[in-house]
């Protein structure tokens, strides 16, 4: 396990009413949805890497509004052998 410190402005925490603790939780989640998004991790490292359960992490995605498919519409077309 790697740690890190971070500087946060004060007023990041009040403004989204976070504890430390809570905001690196949810800072951790949002990183790993975003990697996830743009297709640099998968489920499970993105779970791993937020520390909750892939099954957590899917339902995160949900919140998020991102897609647990990580397929370009054109890759579908291709695999049904449309494209």
């Amino acid at each position: 396990m790697v740690q890190m410190m971070i500087e946060i402005p004060e007023g990041a925490l009040a403004s989204l009413r976070k504890d430390p603790e809570a905001f690196v939780k949810e800072l951790r989640l949002a990183a790993a949805i975003k990697w996830y998004e743009i297709g640099d991790v998968s489920q499970s490292r993105g779970a791993e890497i937020a520390g909750v359960s892939r099954q957590e992490f899917l339902s995160a995605l949900g919140r998020y509004r991102v897609s647990p498919f990580q397929y370009t519409p054109e890759e579908i077309l291709e695999e049904a052998g449309r494209g």
